[in-house]
């Protein structure tokens, strides 16, 4: 499968830290918040009265009424890659580690949406495989009752090693990040070596039966839109989902509208060279354009 991801603007000067919703409304952790109080809570006032003033179901309903059931928890903001999208060289200022959920509040949050009504958790970061306690995360959350999906979106650089554990702890679905099949292009984009690391974290989750292995290509015009085709062989003999994702300007990032690739764009170079391809239907959570090669396995 192949998917095409539209970019929309960031809000500028915001720190999300912890938890949010997939697709709109923020509910953030005790990290320092700079933004509307609108779309913040601290981890001691849900802790206090999470459900007082509104039904569960009341509480997944958003101001244009969609009932969301997908939680994002971003585990830390650290990170072993500088990709040149991402952050500056020098890395940013971190959150100390005082104000970044632990373990049982991670938890406690989850258990709280989960019992909501939300059935699907994504873990981010930062690079949420640094974390020293991922394992026991993952054991928790996946025990939580109501919960069907566990997701993770990772860099690839340490997943192999800890992959196999991981899937045991309940990680059923993966997310890994790769920009460029070119070792030397990986190298400049993400300021760090590590290239086949990534690779053999592809191939471990294929081996381990994960189905699909979702890719996430951040595509850049002049960097790395030469090999749109080159990823979507990915999915010829493999249950490789790739994703592609317009460059998306946000603080901390060098963004340029020169080297941003829109959709239509990226589509009319698989359309040239794939005849088969197909539009299948969205999630309804789904931002993105989903198409499918006839023949492919992804």
């Amino acid at each position: 499968m192949v998917l095409f991801s539209k970019s929309v603007p960031a809000l500028r000067g915001l720190r999300s830290r912890a938890v949010s919703y997939e697709g709109g409304s923020y509910l953030l952790s005790s990290c320092k918040a700079a933004g509307s109080s609108d779309h913040y809570a601290t981890c001691a006032k849900l802790s206090e009265d999470p459900v007082k003033e509104s039904s569960p179901s009341d509480m997944l309903i958003d101001s244009f009424g969609r009932l969301h059931t997908y939680l994002r928890i971003s585990l830390t903001e650290r990170c072993n890659l500088r990709c040149q999208y991402c952050m500056p060289a020098e890395g940013v200022e971190l959150t100390p580690s005082s104000q970044l959920l632990s373990q049982s509040e991670i938890v406690s949050l989850a258990n709280l949406f989960v019992t909501s009504g939300v059935n699907k958790i994504r873990l981010t970061g930062g690079e949420p495989t640094i974390r020293k306690d991922i394992e026991d995360i993952c054991l928790q959350l996946s025990n939580l009752k109501g919960l069907k999906t566990l997701a993770m979106t990772t860099n690839g650089i340490t997943l192999a090693r800890k992959l196999p554990k991981l899937k045991e702890f309940g990680l059923n679905s993966i997310n890994i990040s790769l920009d460029t099949l070119v070792p030397a292009k990986f190298e400049f984009l993400t300021r760090r070596r590590g290239h086949e690391k990534v690779l053999e974290s592809i191939n471990a989750a294929v081996d381990l039966g994960y189905n699909p292995v979702k890719v996430n290509c951040v595509v850049m015009r002049g960097v790395n839109d030469d090999e749109i085709c080159d990823f979507v062989e990915l999915t010829r003999s493999r249950p490789i989902n790739v994703r592609f994702i317009e460059f998306m300007p946000f603080d901390g990032n060098v963004w340029n509208v020169k080297k941003l690739v829109p959709y239509y764009e990226m589509l009319d170079k698989v359309v040239a060279k794939y005849q088969g391809l197909q539009r299948i239907q969205d999630h309804p959570s789904e931002t993105a354009k989903n198409y499918r090669i006839d023949g492919h396995h992804g």
